[in-house]
């Protein structure tokens, strides 16, 4: 039996090395389709966690969700939206009564700098709305590409690729890119998937990587995704065992089509 001082070595090693990957594009496109019809069916329901009603409050949530959690940062927007529920109340606010509603969240004196002067800019600019384009978003005061894609993708229904922590160490694990600036690993998951997809499968991608893919020691064992991951022998040792049921990659339709035939075979 190996000791956790070995697992941990050998989990360590792992990290440090990136996957075999197909050479062409459409090999890694039809690897990609496979990882993520089974996500859809392991994470049907995934949505943003961060609550909110319409895109400023996304983009404030948003913005405030940088280096807390979503669970931190919904336990005080209730209070924050109530008393400033619109660009132009959040800009005449006095900082320190901010300060008080944004100090569980830790760096509360920048979060309310960084709230005022987005309501500021958002007043000023863009006549107190949210603009619906990522570069009008991104030349907002703490506002990246992240941030825009989230804003975009969960209240304009325009899809946008949310690299965070959990989508850049899933898609590396799985050779969708070899990046970790999450500019360049969202240009290479943007030519595996299709557009359309791009938001809800960032959700499934963020589920995964906080409930099973784990930055120091996910949980290969198990893992709904172990026969498509091209990563799991660096971190086991060993090869996937083939799941039962549908083959590996089979998408929502098939795997469908195939219970339903099943079905019909048990019966007759």
């Amino acid at each position: 039996m190996s000791s956790p001082q070995n697992n941990s070595k050998k989990t360590k090693a792992a990290q440090a090395r990136l996957p075999r990957r197909p050479r062409s594009l459409a090999a890694r496109r039809e690897q990609a389709r496979a990882i993520t019809d089974r996500l859809a069916l392991l994470y049907p329901d995934a949505h943003c966690a961060l609550l909110f009603r319409n895109p400023f409050q996304l983009l404030v949530a948003t913005v405030l969700s940088a280096q807390t959690t979503d669970v931190r940062v919904n336990s005080v927007t209730p209070e924050l939206f109530r008393r400033y529920p619109d660009p132009e109340a959040m800009a005449g606010a006095a900082r320190e009564d901010l300060e008080e509603i944004l100090h569980p969240l830790g760096f509360f004196r920048a979060k309310a700098k960084s709230c005022h002067g987005l309501a500021a800019a958002l007043c000023d600019r863009f006549g107190g709305e949210v603009p619906a384009s990522l570069e009008e978003l991104v030349t907002l005061p703490g506002v990246g590409r992240k941030t825009a894609n989230v804003v975009l993708g969960n209240s304009f229904g325009i899809p946008g690729i949310t690299v965070d922590t959990h989508v850049g160490r899933l898609s590396r694990r799985w050779g969708w890119t070899r990046q970790a600036d999450p500019v360049k690993a969202e240009r290479d998951i943007a030519a595996l998937l299709p557009p359309e997809i791009w938001t809800q499968t960032c959700h499934r991608i963020i589920d995964h990587g906080r409930k099973v893919c784990h930055s120091r020691k996910p949980a290969c064992i198990g893992c709904g995704l172990a026969d498509l991951c091209p990563s799991y022998e660096l971190f086991v040792g060993v090869p996937a065992p083939a799941l039962p049921g549908p083959m590996p990659g089979a998408s929502m339709q098939e795997t469908e089509e195939t219970s339903k035939k099943e079905t019909q075979e048990s019966r007759g």
